[in-house]
């Protein structure tokens, strides 16, 4: 056996990678506040605990994978609350204030915590093509590695603990932008009454090809969002975010923003739990038929 790791969040990405560290080999304990994702948990062959202590007594690396500050906050008091030193590898897209806050409270108990951030969406997830934005303690970072390398296609430490979370921004920022150019693109060929399908194949094989589109623009051929790999909701959370930060420095991103107002829309048009995709329904909807 691989060795045992803990996760605390069992959602679309704590699940998929669990899943796959299951199937490689790893003693995979786990909890969530939903039930049904411990369940899944024991039906792919983990171990569902029904606390943070639970985990953290038996796992030496815990794993978090979290919706929201509030949670990151009280996943790092109880970990705090248990006897150290435990690798913490924080995964969640949340604000740098709150990634830092986890990290003294953690630190100050003796627990070595790292902000590890993912790049991909859920479907990513599940086919281990994920990249790790690693950073904090590198020592700690290097001994992950075996671990790391059964969830995720890459990882790169990059530096100071919160360089993940700054590097995360970056990558969300062209993930929200190409999304959008997906959409737009797929409507205007829409309007010029091409075939949706072979515009997803001649066009994600030439020179404006990008991973979104290649993901998202089949979905948008079929006017289909579900199943979602990333919400919209979800990811207005994380528009939100990257705002917020690009703000405190300063700066002015005008495509960053025009994408904003879309997503906004999206959520206002009730499509908060279809996959990021169904930001085309709002462009398909506001452009007369033919």
């Amino acid at each position: 056996m691989a060795g045992t790791v803990g996760i605390i969040g069992l959602g679309i990405m704590g699940g998929a990678i669990s899943k796959n560290l299951i199937e490689r080999g790893w003693h995979v304990l786990g909890t969530d506040i939903d039930p049904a994702r411990q369940a899944a948990l024991i039906k792919a062959g983990g171990t569902a605990c029904p606390d943070i202590a639970g985990v953290c007594e038996q796992a030496p690396v815990i794993l978090t994978s979290l919706p929201s500050p509030s949670a990151l906050a009280a996943v790092a008091a109880a970990i705090a609350a248990t006897p150290a030193p435990r690798i913490v590898v924080e995964t969640s897209t949340m604000a740098l204030p709150d990634k830092l806050a986890a990290h003294d409270v953690l630190t100050a108990a003796g627990h070595t915590a790292l902000d590890c951030t993912l790049s991909g969406t859920g479907a990513q997830a599940v086919n281990r093509d994920l990249v790790i934005y690693a950073s904090g303690d590198t020592a700690a970072i290097a001994a992950q590695m075996p671990l790391f390398g059964d969830f995720a296609r890459a990882t790169h430490d990059i530096g100071a603990y919160g360089n993940g979370t700054r590097m995360k921004f970056v990558a969300n920022l062209l993930v929200a932008i190409h999304n959008i150019a997906a959409a737009e693109a797929m409507l205007l060929a829409d309007a010029a009454g091409l075939d949706p399908d072979l515009v997803v194949k001649l066009a994600g094989a030439g020179a404006g090809a990008s991973r979104m589109f290649d993901m998202r623009a089949p979905m948008m051929a079929a006017r289909s969002y579900t199943p979602a790999t990333m919400r919209v909701s979800t990811w207005q959370k994380d528009m939100d975010i990257i705002g917020g930060f690009a703000r405190d420095l300063g700066l002015t991103l005008p495509l960053f923003q025009a994408s904003a107002s879309i997503y906004t829309a999206a959520m206002q048009a009730g499509l908060g739990d279809q996959d990021t995709a169904a930001v085309f329904a709002i462009l398909d909807k506001s452009h007369p038929k033919r």
